[in-house]
């Protein structure tokens, strides 16, 4: 008989968007015939509820996955999966504050991804960073095993609290090359030149104002940046003061995976700005897509890369770089992306990990 797994702290499967979510996708795909698998979903996010999905069972909790309902929504997943499941696979610390009291009743066993430093988050006020990091420390002290998904944190975590995490980042052979649509090309008259290209959520923690501050000096290159820029004060006023600029193009969020495949497959670079979290799927991503990357230069961003792409730590930096691009140099480091995504995130390789711990 088959071990029974939870996956819990997802908005659920099949996977709309987000990193946890195509993780537990791929995760029940590579591994339902060694385990009875069940992934709790919001049903605030599905219409059609599915019974199961990748040969595996999906219950729903009617709450949001994410924000203030995530603490409720992870908390009430894992006291419904405690009751049967062998093994909880927690996604993000939201609800470990109930770990304390589900080790006193209870001897299943508890592996939780602690995802990226989400504390350090500008966007938090003070409680709820209190909150979060305080969550983290639960999330540490009471699973039988941590999951990190990038060696930075996996070295804070042993610094912090004195624990061997395992190191296991995330798959990204699920992308694939796109040739752009004569559609797309026409909607968009900007993709038949060359341009850079950057995906993400509209935070300050993505550099969004940075990277837009070197392109607005840099006007001989087109820049194309998908996201929620309505989402914010901080993209309201980035979307109000750059997109008159005629090499600077803000796309509203595109959900649709083949279109956004598109545009990203034929950029020229491929600028990430994030600076916080662990190895961002968006990155690896883009580096199975064989893209030169421009990076910023913080240590989370360098050890995904192995320090291999380019970097860039401010607008001056950016802007020498984009002064000095060289196709060759620029098409090494594309291969070389390729090279290091094929060595060390792709989903077959992540499944038989995340297998070993359960």
């Amino acid at each position: 008989m088959n071990k029974k797994i939870s996956i819990i702290g997802t908005v659920g499967i099949p996977a709309k968007y987000g990193g946890f979510e195509t993780l537990a996708e791929h995760l029940t795909k590579n591994l339902y015939n060694q385990f009875d698998i069940t992934v709790y979903c919001s049903s605030k996010s599905y219409d059609k509820k599915l019974e199961t999905h990748n040969n595996s069972k999906l219950k729903y909790i009617n709450l949001n996955a994410n924000g203030i309902q995530s603490i409720p929504y992870d908390i009430i997943s894992i006291l419904k999966s405690v009751k049967y499941t062998d093994t909880l696979l927690i996604l993000g610390v939201s609800g470990a504050i109930i770990l304390p009291f589900i080790k006193l009743f209870s001897k299943k066993r508890i592996v939780i991804n602690i995802d990226g430093l989400e504390w350090k988050r500008s966007k938090w006020g003070k409680g709820a960073k209190w909150f979060l990091r305080y969550s983290e420390r639960i999330a540490v002290k009471y699973s039988d095993v941590v999951v990190t998904d990038n060696k930075f944190i996996q070295e804070y975590v042993k610094f912090e609290y004195d624990i061997d995490s395992n190191l296991i980042a995330y798959g990204a052979d699920h992308v694939t090359k796109e040739t752009l649509s004569d559609e797309l090309k026409t909607m968009y008259p900007f993709l038949n030149q060359k341009y850079a290209f950057k995906v993400c959520r509209i935070e300050p923690e993505n550099n969004i104002h940075i990277i837009l501050e070197a392109f607005k000096e840099n006007k001989y290159l087109n820049i194309v940046i998908i996201g929620n820029w309505l989402s914010s004060e901080y993209g309201i006023n980035l979307k109000s003061r750059y997109s008159k600029m005629k090499n600077i193009n803000l796309i509203d969020p595109i959900y649709n995976q083949k279109i956004l495949n598109q545009i990203r497959s034929n950029c020229y670079i491929y600028i990430h700005g994030h600076s916080a979290g662990g190895t961002n799927p968006s990155l690896v991503e883009a580096m199975y897509l064989e893209l030169p990357i421009f990076a910023y230069g913080i240590q989370y961003n360098r050890e995904t890369t192995l320090n291999k792409a380019f970097y860039f730590n401010n607008k001056d930096e950016l802007i020498e770089l984009l002064k000095n691009i060289n196709e060759k140099n620029i098409k090494k480091i594309a291969v070389n992306m390729r090279i290091l995504a094929e060595e060390n995130y792709t989903w077959s390789k992540i499944s038989k990990q995340y297998s070993k711990l359960f």
